[in-house]
């Protein structure tokens, strides 16, 4: 087998998406992972306006049946609301199944090798140990998740948060009752409902109390609890985390971080996925420009902005007398709620338009 110019260790979307990446700028690409399609994940599956524009740059197409456009974000607190809505492109809300299904077509479609139900035993000189024997590459791409054993085996260690959050998820058959995502705020929790199908919907409850119980936390937010009444489960409870881990460095010789194997963003913004297919972007760019920054510096551009909203809206989290008075702040100036989501939600779209204009010019 002739080495890959980058071989990918985790098959989920950020090993997907580095995989793309790397073909669609005529490296050879291989990933390798001990699950098989399609592949699913503890997480709220909405997609911001950034990450649906950096899938549409990708050329991963997802299946309208399987997925649910949402316009904008909702937070609610007892009796206080506000929303805005995004001023740029919409978010999707797709299981992770169905996007991970649409990351492996494209990845296959561009010439990909994807080797599914291969375990990763450890590292060598320029590559990795396998159950199907001993596979190297160029370049070694850490996307095996938040518990990444090459990220261990390459001597990196990882720093956590003093309290940390955890996540559980379960899907409803019921019909999205609005075009936005919902967050039910409570204290020491709060409760994500996003549309993810048309007659489906996914809620994912951030906690730092475990074990984790999802009837419980939403018996405690009385307004979803009756929106949720009488809804069938569509699918089995997951959990997640810790979330907030961080990587002391994202390259190691010849072994890249990439997503949450180099440190998990609290989902609290949900900017996971955008995050990781811009990182899987600047990697890749890294490979084949010579003139591009080092990966080690794009990941902390990557990350700025969303390290510091996650942090501003945890220190809030953690105490519920200023979360309160933080919503209905926001409650009471619409406009800078609207300023906030459209930062977040649109990190991304200016990069990746200004990508397909310089393609289209060439």
């Amino acid at each position: 087998m002739a080495e890959p110019d980058l071989l990918v260790v985790g098959g989920g979307p950020a090993g997907l998406a580095t995989a793309i990446e790397a073909r669609m700028a005529g490296l050879s690409a291989t990933v390798v992972d001990r699950r098989r399609p399609p592949i699913d994940g503890a997480c709220g599956e909405g997609l911001m306006p950034g990450g649906v524009a950096r899938l549409l740059r990708l050329g991963v197409e997802i299946e309208p049946s399987e997925a649910r456009v949402f316009h904008g974000i909702r937070y609610l607190d007892g009796e206080t609301r506000v929303e805005a809505r995004f001023a740029i492109g919409a978010g999707v809300g797709v299981r992770r199944t169905a996007l991970h299904r649409s990351l492996a077509r494209r990845a296959e479609a561009l010439g990909a090798e994807l080797l599914w139900g291969v375990t990763v035993r450890g590292l060598v000189d320029g590559g990795i140990v396998t159950d199907a024997g001993v596979l190297r590459g160029r370049v070694l791409a850490a996307a095996d998740g938040r518990l990444s054993p090459v990220r261990r085996w390459a001597g990196i260690p990882m720093a956590g948060p003093v309290r940390p959050r955890f996540g559980i998820r379960r899907h409803y058959r019921l019909a999205p009752w609005t075009d936005l995502v919902e967050v039910y705020w409570a204290d020491h929790a709060e409760a994500y409902v996003t549309p993810v199908g048309p007659e489906m919907v996914g809620v994912a409850v951030l906690t730092r109390s475990t074990p984790l119980d999802l009837d419980r936390a939403i018996h405690r937010i009385p307004a979803l609890a009756r929106r949720l009444e009488g809804a069938r489960p569509a699918s089995r409870d997951r959990g997640a985390g810790p979330f907030g881990q961080r990587a002391a460095r994202v390259v190691s010789d010849r072994v890249a971080l990439v997503g949450d194997a180099a440190g998990s963003l609290d989902p609290i913004t949900g900017e996971g996925l955008s995050v990781a297919f811009a990182q899987a972007e600047a990697l890749v760019r890294t490979l084949v420009d010579p003139a591009a920054e080092g990966y080690p510096e794009a990941h902390r551009r990557i990350m700025r902005l969303p390290r510091r909203v996650t942090g501003l809206l945890l220190v809030a989290e953690a105490r519920p007398a200023l979360r309160r008075l933080v919503v209905r702040s926001l409650a009471a100036a619409p406009r800078l709620f609207a300023g906030i989501v459209d930062a977040v939600g649109s990190a991304g779209i200016g990069t990746v338009r200004r990508a397909g204009s310089a393609a289209a010019r060439t």
